[in-house]
């Protein structure tokens, strides 16, 4: 099994990342519904075990695309196990992307950067990289958690949101985070 870079959270403690507490706390549904609609297409950058992809494959519907998205094999593995012989499982694109860019090219409507642009070895790059997918008046969600990120990191990586080219357009409430929704 590939091991994943030191500050990247191992696959080995996926099941603190998906279960029924956190899904009490941070409901996918209730985060995600005002953004993400039938048809579109999404990105779920460091999506881990797939916590917040199997909800965005369903709001999706049968027209859209999610492309799960992780630098580690063995999370991407926990996904496709999970959705194996489900409807789910033809919504959804897993790929295996590097620690400096995703290697994707197709536009999407919406990315999800949820708690993991922080592990992010160079969050300049990233997030020029996430822009350049964006489609005009894309959107991009920006999660962070407040213990591992201070409030002046925070303010460092909207900065560097800005020079890449996107636009904070609101800051939604989600438990326990730090977020931006960011606009192309």
């Amino acid at each position: 099994m590939e091991s994943a870079p030191p500050r990247v959270c191992p696959a080995q403690r996926a099941g603190s990342l998906d279960n029924r507490f956190r899904r009490l706390l941070q409901n996918p549904r209730r985060i995600l519904s005002p953004y993400v609609r039938e048809g579109m297409t999404v990105l779920d950058i460091g999506c881990g075990p797939g916590f917040f992809t199997t909800d965005l494959a369903d709001m999706v519907g049968d027209r859209g695309r999610v492309i799960a998205c992780d630098i580690q094999p063995a999370m991407l593995e926990k996904l496709r196990h999970k959705v194996r012989g489900t409807a789910l499982e033809s919504r959804i694109v897993f790929h295996h992307c590097r620690e400096t860019t995703t290697g994707l090219t197709e536009p999407v409507d919406f990315i999800l950067a949820f708690y993991m642009v922080h592990e992010a070895a160079d969050q300049t790059l990233l997030l020029r990289d996430l822009c350049t997918l964006l489609k005009p008046q894309g959107l991009l969600f920006l999660v962070e958690p407040p213990i591992h990120v201070s409030k002046t990191a925070f303010a460092e990586t909207l900065r560097k949101a800005q020079e890449a080219g996107l636009t904070m357009i609101a800051q939604p409430a989600v438990r326990f985070s730090k977020t931006a929704l960011l606009q192309k």
